[in-house]
């Protein structure tokens, strides 16, 4: 193929793999350069105990955009890689001994509500989930499933005459206070709260639009054969059924371009591979040390301040005894005010954190199989994203895990130490394997109505040079990511219409049809 048609994707994270599996399966020769030995990006997984521990995302959910991903490349998902659906959701419990199940059955999640609470709280519950599917079904054809519009151009897309879907989104409200709405009881104000962190931000700060996040969480969550690493080593296979060619252990110390556009890139050893157009699955803020500084592609890097949260995680291989967990679990702090003003004001950890727990062992009804005795769990504490000027020591992360112990401990969740085994990432750490993120791990922070506008789309100024990835649009979370390699491939399509050769498979509708 000639130069044009050559196609180079940086990083095999979800948006990479997306990337590549759709820019081939359109008739590019394409090479994905990765930095790490394995695909996954944050989907990455860590032996500890002498066990593979998913380290990263661990909630599958949208699954229409892997089965669309699939389906491009003539392939079908569910024979790709075995996914159950979770009929219980995620399990919560509070310090005072009150737990709460959510189920995917949005009538099961209410009775449970009025049981744990009141029927007042149950209809509010009901309310919060019709209008926050309400929400996903406008936003999903003009803004989630589009290449990005302004502010102006989603409201000129929705309809400048539909002022009453426009206010339903309620941007100007914060997403606490649309709670307040909703649920006279604390503990929902929290629990459905939290939602605002799968985007790295934080509830008294996020606009009620990221009240759709619990809808696709309700729409459906799936477990994987092989946990969420399993997805992207799935999406790696079907790269390569496509010809796609991987290079690990490759990282990328430049990109280069001429006054026509891209040329090439250099990796750390020197070597220098030509490209017709490049696909940039890294952080946004880490392209400039790529191509000499914003000016040349038109992308800044996220200041500090704007960064979306961090984490301290701790994978891990226990025994546990008292509460009992399902696959997703969430112990929730007393005070959440205090919690999220400590993370984004104090850029401190918090005095009590809230903690989620993944027993990647047990299904959603929380057994564990035969034989299991020490499991496999993932913990997740939220963290300021300073990894670049701050560094965890060995007594700060021990501090870390022993607060969370205490804390699960007073939830009801005993973690017997004795034979304990386990691997921390901390923010720091998250800025070494990610860079330009300062340990940031969802871009660009969700906070103020104008926030999302401020991602970048997947063109640059940069001919040939593409953006994906969850610092991109349409955002972060693994099927966000996935999207936005979808709409990468589909620009770069777009814009070498006029000189491909060759076609392996019809992408029918493009990805701004609903």
């Amino acid at each position: 193929m000639p130069l044009a048609e050559n196609v180079i994707v940086v990083g095999a994270g979800a948006g990479g793999l997306a990337a590549a599996i759709s820019a081939a399966a359109s008739g590019f020769d394409v090479t994905v350069v990765e930095r790490g030995h394995a695909p996954g990006g944050k989907m990455r997984q860590l032996r500890v105990g002498g066990q593979d521990i998913d380290a990263g995302p661990t909630v599958l959910t949208m699954r229409w955009v892997f089965e669309r991903l699939f389906a491009m490349a003539g392939a079908d998902l569910g024979h790709r890689i075995g996914l159950r659906p979770a009929r219980l959701l995620a399990r919560h419990g509070w310090r005072d001994g009150t737990r709460l199940d959510l189920f995917a059955s949005v009538e099961e999640s209410a009775r449970a509500i009025a049981d744990f609470s009141n029927r007042e709280n149950a209809a509010g519950y009901r309310r919060f989930a019709a209008e926050s599917a309400a929400m996903f079904a406008t936003l999903r054809p003009h803004y989630i499933d589009a290449q990005r519009p302004s502010a102006l151009g989603l409201m000129a897309r929705i309809g400048f005459m539909k002022i009453g879907e426009q206010l339903a989104l309620k941007p100007l409200s914060s997403m606490w206070s649309a709670l307040s709405d909703c649920f006279s009881d604390p503990r929902l104000r929290q629990l459905f709260g939290r939602y605002a962190t799968y985007c790295g931000s934080s509830p008294f700060l996020a606009p009620a639009t990221l009240m759709l996040v619990a809808h696709v969480e309700q729409d459906g969550v799936w477990l994987c054969d092989g946990g969420m690493h399993g997805l992207s080593r799935t999406m790696e296979q079907l790269a390569r059924d496509l010809g796609v060619t991987f290079r690990y252990d490759a990282e990328v110390t430049g990109i280069e371009a001429d006054r026509n556009g891209v040329t090439g890139l250099t990796l750390q050893d020197g070597e220098r591979l030509a490209a017709g157009s490049i696909i940039f699955n890294g952080d946004v803020s880490a392209l400039a040390g790529l191509t000499g500084g914003p000016a040349g592609s038109g992308v800044a890097p996220t200041p500090s301040a704007e960064r979306s949260l961090s984490a301290v995680t701790f994978a891990m291989t226990a025994r546990t005894s008292g509460f009992p967990l399902t696959h997703h679990s969430v112990f929730f702090s007393d005070d959440s005010a205090s919690e999220f003003d400590q993370l984004t004001r104090g850029r401190t950890m918090p005095t009590v954190s809230t903690t989620y727990v993944c027993a990647q062992d047990r299904d959603d009804r929380g057994i564990l199989p035969a034989g299991v005795d020490c499991e496999r769990m993932l913990f997740i504490l939220n963290a300021p994203a300073d990894g670049d000027t701050k560094t965890f020591t060995s007594k700060e992360t021990g501090q870390c895990l022993d607060q969370a112990l205490t804390h699960l401990s007073a939830c009801g969740l005993t973690v017997d130490q004795a034979g304990m085994d386990l691997s921390p990432t901390t923010p720091d750490r998250f800025h070494q394997l990610f860079p330009g993120t300062g340990g940031a791990l969802y871009g660009r922070a969700a906070h103020g109505w104008t926030a999302s506008f401020r991602r970048p789309g997947s063109r640059t100024r940069i001919q040939g040079l593409y953006l994906a990835g969850g610092s991109a649009h349409p955002g972060p979370g693994v099927p966000m990511a996935t999207l936005s390699g979808m709409l990468a491939a589909e620009s770069l399509g777009e814009d070498r219409a006029s000189t491909r050769l060759s076609r392996r498979a019809a992408i029918s509708g493009g990805m701004s049809t609903a």
